[in-house]
């Protein structure tokens, strides 16, 4: 199958490690991966701040770099949701008939679905020795309705022991510009986050988000436990030979 990549903004800038990983994984499970150069923001920050107008024109740039008619993975569940969820009302929005009739087209797809969903596979053949806990993140847990496919992923890795996390479904407080217009009730839950994460004696942190996994690794960086984060991605893509 040829698969697009897109890789989101925050990944590209920040964590590029997770784009390649996918790659890894998907030509590993014999799938052909292109990346469009043309992909930059899906506009997921400017709409839920209230810039329509520039969402719109990510939107429609979004479309013009992904309507070839190819399956779209991501390894971000919030910028797949954004694209689903989000596209057809930034369309309407904008007046724009046109990028409604388009963004319904799309086949944009989240990692772990596809994988589960699209490929029917849940052991991809990785290894990874550690103790994991796995974070869902509010959009693929709510926005995606995820639920348990990254489990079950994770499930079938060998050597990985996967530890339950208490309150799992609680909000790590990132959410985008809520971290930065509400930092004081942000820092709180984080805080709650990570003393949960600690009670589980976890190695690794997993989540579908690295935006999530950005602010929990920055809490529990500053603790010096030891504790580190990994994309689900990251976690597929590894092999005894690696």
């Amino acid at each position: 199958m040829r698969v697009a990549l897109f890789v989101a903004c925050f990944n590209d800038a920040l964590f590029p490690g997770t784009g390649r990983a996918v790659t890894a994984l998907l030509e590993r499970l014999g799938h052909e991966v292109v990346f469009p150069a043309d992909q930059t923001c899906c506009g997921q920050m400017h709409w839920t701040t209230g810039y329509h107008r520039e969402a719109a024109g990510l939107a429609r740039g979004f479309a013009e770099a992904f309507g070839g008619g190819d399956v779209i993975v991501t390894p971000s569940a919030s910028c797949a949701a954004t694209v689903r969820h989000a596209y057809p009302r930034i369309a309407e929005a904008a007046g724009d008939p046109g990028l409604a009739d388009t963004a319904r087209d799309l086949a944009v797809y989240e990692l772990a679905e596809f994988l589960v969903d699209v490929l029917g596979v849940t052991d991809v053949g990785a290894s990874f020795p550690h103790r994991v806990a796995y974070h869902p993140t509010c959009h693929s847990l709510r926005s995606l309705a995820l639920g348990d496919r990254p489990l079950r992923l994770l499930r079938q890795v060998k050597g990985l022991e996967l530890v339950e996390l208490p309150a799992a479904g609680e909000c790590c407080g990132f959410g985008g510009s809520f971290a930065m217009k509400n930092a004081d009730v942000s820092v709180a839950m984080v805080a709650d986050k990570v003393r949960h994460i600690r009670e589980t004696s976890a190695d690794v942190v997993c989540a579908v988000d690295n935006s999530c996994l950005a602010h929990i690794g920055g809490a529990l960086s500053r603790l010096r436990g030891g504790v580190r984060v990994a994309h689900l991605a990251e976690i597929l893509a590894g092999t005894e030979a690696t």
